[in-house]
């Protein structure tokens, strides 16, 4: 399973937004320059960020973005889901009546590939932006989160 860009750029713009921007707007060109990103890129991911409740904006001079709510109830879960990044690692879906093999039904690991896609979900969902943004502000060379051995 591979997380595409839409979903890591805009988790990178929160964690940026959300270490400089708490009072004050952001301009997404600031952001753009720090993270070495597309600032036409971003402009269209903050979209889905705004339209998600997720940041609002202040137009003119000074204007830019800042949280639309504390960073620490916006979970990462949330971000990547608002930049219309799927956290899927099945073929099939279950809104659909056809499975992962068509017309066939569900292949035979379906089952371990849905309770994987779950499990992420909840991890993703256990972490919120205030979390990434005091271990980046603390201790970037520390990992805050353990990777599995």
């Amino acid at each position: 399973m591979k997380l595409g860009t839409k979903g890591r750029y805009a988790v990178m713009a929160m964690v940026d937004l959300g270490q400089n921007g708490l009072s004050i707007p952001v301009p997404i060109s600031d952001i753009a320059a720090r993270q070495g990103l597309s600032t036409s890129y971003l402009e269209q991911l903050f979209l889905k960020l705004r339209r998600r409740g997720l940041v609002s904006s202040t137009r003119g001079q000074g204007g830019g973005y800042v949280l639309a709510r504390s960073p620490d109830v916006i979970t990462i879960a949330e971000i990547i889901l608002a930049s219309d990044e799927d956290i899927k690692s099945t073929r099939c879906s279950l809104k659909t009546k056809t499975g992962c093999h068509g017309d066939h039904g569900r292949c035979s690991t379906h089952n371990l590939w849905a309770g994987l896609e779950r499990h992420i979900h909840d991890y993703l969902s256990s972490i919120t932006l205030g979390d990434i943004c005091a271990q980046a502000k603390n201790s970037p060379e520390t990992q805050l989160f353990k990777e599995a051995s």
